[in-house]
Formats: structure tokens, sequence, C-alpha cells
């Protein structure tokens, strides 16, 4: 999975049906043996992390679930060609406020595309009610969106942030259907400016094609995850700077993700949906010395 590199798999960018009946048939039940074997493993495997890397429960718990997302990916990489666009540089680097889009419930996994692995998620209720995850949500420190006051929140954003770590958004709360951007909520921009911090938007793409919402089987798919320039809050002022910078990240995104998706439907032989005038504006928005083709949910 590096940059600038394509990946080999078995499939075409226009599957056939046996492709993705075998993607199903190997990749589901690998991803179930995973899951029970890193469940299996996981008392005696924690204890020695402790031990040797005396970091807190939290960071052993982002880096295992990191860990544990890369084994994903590797079942899944045979037929799911996965490109990944400036995500080592510098600048995006924690301490930071992460925003991505939000299409599959394969997004979190493919996350793991990233870097760094000390991130706390924000998340909804619902998925701390799941036995098999929540222990290991709790372990984390995730934050839960839904049921923690605000003034909670900012506490635990700022203990994770003064930790070098990063937190991470799903700004739209929910999957799109559509695979637009949907409305955003604002907690993740009103964390930014109470603390100062820079937000880092990550574009997703193609897990929608991958397991929509919806859908219960996989499809063979191309997966990007572009991260874009970081956005400073100090660079906006007024009483409703959160608000502005919400517009401003969602419009970055809006064009990188017109963009990404344009040249996956070239590859298809798809319309291309995006003009001359959009990709000359995204000059300023994509990642530097990146080839195109490489490799909060609270509203206050």
């Amino acid at each position: 999975m590096k940059t600038g590199q394509p990946q080999a798999t078995l499939f075409s960018h226009k599957t056939g049906l046996w492709h993705t009946v075998l993607m199903n048939a190997v990749v589901l039940p690998l991803m179930l043996a995973w899951t029970v074997l890193v469940i299996l493993l996981f008392p005696a495997l924690f204890p020695v992390w402790k031990i040797t890397t005396r970091w807190s429960r939290e960071r052993i718990m982002r880096q295992m679930i990191w860990l544990y997302g890369r084994g994903w990916l590797a079942i899944m990489a045979p037929f799911v060609r996965f490109n990944r666009e400036g995500l080592d540089r510098e600048e995006i680097k924690p301490p930071c406020i992460l925003v991505v889009n939000h299409l599959s419930f394969f997004d979190i996994f493919c996350l793991a595309l990233m870097s760094y692995n000390n991130v706390a998620m924000t998340v909804r209720a619902w998925p701390f009610k799941m036995l098999w995850y929540a222990p290991f949500m709790h372990l984390a420190g995730y934050l839960n969106v839904e049921s923690m006051p605000w003034p909670k929140i900012t506490r635990a954003a700022i203990d994770i942030l003064a930790k070098n770590g990063g937190i991470l958004f799903f700004p739209e709360g929910h999957r799109s259907r559509t695979g637009r951007l949907q409305r955003f909520y604002s907690g993740a921009f009103k964390l930014a400016v109470e603390t100062g911090t820079k937000i880092v938007p990550l574009c997703m793409a193609g897990t929608d094609e991958l397991l929509p919402a919806g859908r219960w089987w996989l499809k063979p798919a191309r997966v990007t995850l572009r991260a874009l320039k970081p956005v400073d809050p100090a660079a906006f002022t007024g009483p409703s700077e959160h608000r502005a910078i919400q517009k401003v990240v969602k419009h970055m995104m809006e064009l990188n993700l017109m963009e990404i998706n344009s040249f996956s439907d070239q590859a298809s032989g798809a319309a291309c949906p995006v003009g001359i005038s959009d990709l000359n504006t995204l000059s300023d928005m994509r990642p530097p010395g990146d080839s195109i083709q490489g490799i909060g949910n609270v509203d206050i």
C-alpha cells in the first residue's frame, strides 16, 4: 500500500459476478476468523504491550485497533485497490482534529491506511451497545458524543491532544446513501476553535462501492483516502468562526471528492462530472507533491 504504486488485485474495475462471489466466499470468513482470533488473544497481548511500551491503556488500545484494521485491509487487498494520498506528511500529524466523510461501515477499518494510530474516535451511542466492540472502545477512550455533555467532551479532548493524540469526527453523523456530502454538524469545528487545534480534512471514496449502507455483501472496489491541507482555526475570527471553518472544510472536501470520483469514473469508462474550473480550484487544496493517481457528530 505504498503511495504512487497501484496494488495488484484479482479484478478489473468492471468486475464480473464470479469476482464478487469469490470475494465474499473468501473475505467474510477470514474477517470473522481474524476478529475471533484478536478477541481471544487480547487478554494475553494487552498486559505484554503494557509492560513493554509503558503506554497508557488508551494509547495501547488505539494501536491495537489500528493493527486490527490493518488486518482487515490485508484480507481485502486481493480484491480492493487501496490508494493513499498525502497521508505521510508531517503537517497532518497529531495533535489535530480529523474530519472524514462517511460512506460505509468499512470506513472505520479503512482509516488504518493512516500512518499513525494514536487517534480517538467520536462515536454515536449505538456502537457502545455492541458487546463485541464496546469494551475495546471504552479502553481506547473513544468519545460518546450523544451521551457525554459538551464540557466533558472538551475536557477529554484537551487531554487527548495534550498527549499528542488525534481526535476523529464523522461530521455528517451517519453514512451517506447518495455518495454526496450531507449536512455537517459543528462539534469538530467548535472544538478546534476552543482548543486552537488544526483541522485535518480527510476524503474517503470507494467504500460505498465496497459496502454501501443497506447492502450486506461485498463488491471489489477502488478505495481512496486523501488527506487535505490542514486548516488553522487561528486564521478565522468573529463570533461564528467555527461555522466559517465548517463551510471552508466542507467546500474543500466536496471539490476533492469530485476529483477523486472523476478519476475513478474515467478508469471505468463513465462520464467525468468535474469541470476544468473545479480542477483549477483544487490546485490549492490537493496535498503537495502527491500524484492524483497515487496510491462529529455534535451540533452546537
